[in-house]
């Protein structure tokens, strides 16, 4: 019954495998292996983008912030939703690395900015020398509260920016389970939908620890290069990212799990509507669910072994939850904790 977080799951043994084969021998450092450049290329050949250029870093924060930083300057504002993993959990990251550029917010139902709130947003900021100058927009797709931008959507988003004339970077640290979700193509998710960077995770959807920055313009990609070595995510031994990252592109394994780590937050949520006293409080995109229950029937889920994170909801006596499930969710667990919130 664990709901905490998809950090926290194990690692699939393909990428174990993975990881033991790149173990044996020697291998040049930074990058410059053959391994490396292979990922690369599954990369390109996944996005069906010959020409971006794939940099792996280790984080999500790492990887969002080095791909601001290269959109957006020192004087300028990356525009996101208010709850934007951005702004909410990265400790200041993208101002750090972009040395000193500022977050607008934007406001939005579901996590989910929406085109006429950004369009206002930025229609009253960046027109004056005394402000911070309009740089980039910042999207999140799956959300911070689960939801999900459908392509439409995301598409309404890239079409403000592009007549604003700003590039757009996509949050993907969940990216995977948008698309399983969605049932497209990370083309279509991306570039095509008028992205220019998109960060590819690989952390939360079952690896040891490796996201990967796509540029899909090329000339962006040596300044990158540059602000990753200063910024201490040049990993040395390079092949260790890049062992996870092929194992996750083979045979489509990325869409694999995130599809079952979906499945598993559906069979969650259908149970969860049939335990009295239970909200569901957003749409559920992908594998995370926001859910509010009764003080006791939290009491009784965290006695029985459940983990989960949860907070004092708006109405007394009552607590907001969040649970995400991962491609290795126990089915029975999911089962278990719906029980343990109905008391039986």
């Amino acid at each position: 019954m664990f709901f905490a977080s998809d950090n926290a799951s194990g690692v699939p043994a393909q990428v174990l495998d993975a990881l033991a084969q790149a173990n044996a021998g020697f291998a040049v450092p930074y990058g410059n292996d053959a391994l490396s450049a292979a990922v690369r290329d599954q990369i390109r050949a996944t996005f069906e983008a010959p020409g971006a250029e794939v940099f792996l870093v280790a984080t999500g924060s790492a990887a969002n912030a080095l791909a601001l930083s290269v959109l957006c300057p020192p004087f300028g504002a990356v525009f996101c939703h208010r709850l934007a993993h951005i702004e909410e959990d990265e400790c200041g990251a993208p101002e750090f690395y972009t040395n000193g550029a500022k977050l607008t917010l934007v406001d939005g139902a579901d996590g989910k900015m929406t085109p006429g709130a950004l369009d206002a947003a930025l229609r009253s900021h960046g027109g004056s020398l005394h402000n911070v100058q309009n740089a980039a927009v910042s999207v999140t797709n799956i959300t911070e509260l689960g939801t999900l931008y459908a392509l439409e959507e995301l598409r309404a988003l890239t079409d403000i920016a592009r007549a604003h004339g700003l590039p757009v970077h996509l949050d993907g640290a969940r990216f995977a389970n948008a698309v399983a979700a969605l049932g497209c193509t990370p083309a279509e998710m991306t570039w095509r939908a008028g992205v220019d960077v998109v960060t590819f995770g690989g952390t939360k959807n079952g690896l040891m620890g490796v996201e990967a920055v796509v540029i899909f313009d090329p000339a962006r990609a040596r300044e990158f290069q540059l602000r990753r070595k200063r910024g201490g995510h040049l990993f040395s031994k390079h092949r260790y990212l890049a062992a996870q990252m092929s194992a996750y592109l083979e045979g489509d394994l990325w869409r694999d799990l995130a599809a079952r780590a979906n499945g598993h937050a559906a069979a969650l949520e259908g149970v969860l509507r049939g335990v009295p006293g239970v909200r569901l409080l957003h749409p559920r995109g992908g594998n995370m669910i926001f859910a509010s229950w009764s003080a006791e029937a939290d009491a009784r889920a965290r006695a029985a072994g459940a983990v989960f994170n949860a907070h004092d909801a708006d109405a007394p006596g009552r607590m907001a939850g969040r649970l995400v499930c991962s491609w290795n969710s126990d089915l029975a667990g999911i089962a278990a904790f719906a029980d343990a919130l109905r008391g039986g």
